[in-house]
């Protein structure tokens, strides 16, 4: 693993912390942080010891719901996988993808083993997260095409045979206009079709963020993906700081919205529980944030523009992959150092309870947001400002 001395200096978890708490303690700690309305979610023993010996960490858990009298219940599990580069940053790419793909192979045969219906990769899994270099050889060849290329084809298959949908976050080759790159989540379908793929929202300019560098914010909307286990969404990583992304999103009818993401940094650390957890409740739907681990070393020193001494690694990707209920409840998150799969079921029903309950989509004046917001796009926009 492409592992530095810096990262055996992380802090595991907050829930590693709260375990040198009483039990009493700890117990009160955690409703206070997560809320009441979830519960480990027992697997099975073969299942354990198989991600055991993958050395995969397993995070479990049940969002308890009301059942209903006349709606079915639609009770789904959603897996989410956080890993590290198994390979240093100079392996060739096709070394690189191959021994990724290995990985991601062993995680969804796990998934399938925990009866998984819906499996979310990271943000750019197939790859490095080289923006922070500006370099653009050989980095560039990981880009590939999203409805044909050889991850989508690889995980088509893996789809097919273990009946699970598949969100496969990828570096796009657009070869039909122009060789251009995306950054773009491609859906597959439980009969291992590609149902479609979304483009990112909204791209950072900021830090070692440099992606503007390779590619564009995306074109392709806010599109809800219906498959047999729900209808998903993708609010691609930077996406998440915007509050307008996630309302469309639910505007469009989704139940379960991704975030996979690759941060690093104290910056970000400090508001990643809080805005897909935000998201969740606002819009009344569930929320993944996903997000790599470990600490990734390139060939070459570059600067972050911030007058500091250039330097070789992107810093650490803390991973804290977890799940946010339509009522604000989250589960703990996977470990800020190791690789892991969060496994959550939960009954989409819960979507319409909530709804019916706070009332928002009644209430929220889209109208009068609307009126304003267009006008606000003019270059002749008077800010609503009341003055002595």
């Amino acid at each position: 693993m492409s592992e530095t001395k810096k990262e055996t200096k992380e802090v595991v978890s907050i829930d590693e912390i709260m375990s040198k708490l009483s039990l009493e303690d700890q117990t009160s700690m955690k409703k206070l942080l997560y809320g009441s309305n979830y519960e480990p979610l027992e697997l099975p023993e073969t299942v354990m010891n198989f991600a055991k010996k993958m050395q995969f960490e397993i995070g479990s858990y049940r969002i308890i719901s009301t059942p209903e009298q006349v709606r079915k219940a639609r009770v789904v599990r959603m897996a989410a996988l956080q890993t590290k580069l198994p390979l240093p940053t100079t392996a060739p790419v096709i070394e690189m993808r191959a021994a990724i793909w290995k990985r991601a192979e062993e995680a969804i045969e796990l998934a399938a083993k925990a009866k998984v219906n819906i499996f979310c990769l990271q943000e750019l899994w197939t790859m490095p997260y080289f923006f922070c270099t500006r370099e653009k050889q050989p980095w560039c060849e990981f880009a590939e095409p999203a409805e044909n290329g050889p991850t989508t084809k690889f995980l088509q298959v893996l789809a097919r045979k273990n009946n699970m949908v598949i969100v496969s976050p990828i570096l796009e080759r657009d070869e039909v206009h122009s060789d251009v790159i995306w950054n773009t989540a491609v859906v597959i379908d439980n009969h291992g079709d590609v149902l479609g793929k979304h483009r990112k929202n909204h791209i950072p300019r900021n830090e070692d963020f440099n992606e503007s560098t390779y590619y564009f914010e995306g074109n392709t909307g806010h599109e809800v993906f219906e498959t047999e286990f729900g209808k998903i969404a993708i609010n691609i990583c930077y996406g998440r700081h915007h509050v307008l992304n996630w309302l469309m999103y639910g505007l469009n009818g989704a139940e379960l919205v991704f975030n996979p993401s690759v941060e690093a940094g104290d910056f970000s650390e400090v508001i990643w529980p809080i805005e897909p957890r935000c998201a969740a409740a606002a819009n009344s739907y569930f929320t993944c944030a996903i997000n790599r681990v470990g600490t990734e070393v390139y060939p070459n020193e570059f600067t972050s523009g911030d007058g500091k001494p250039a330097h070789k690694d992107f810093g650490h990707c803390y991973g804290s992959t977890y799940l946010t209920a339509p009522d604000g409840t989250r589960t703990p998150a996977l470990s800020r150092v190791n690789e892991g799969l969060l496994i959550t079921e939960f009954d989409l029903n819960m979507c319409r309870q909530v709804k019916d309950f706070w009332c928002f989509q009644m209430d929220r004046r889209l109208e009068m947001y609307a009126e304003r917001l267009t006008k606000a796009t003019k270059v002749d926009y008077v800010p609503q400002i009341v003055r002595k």
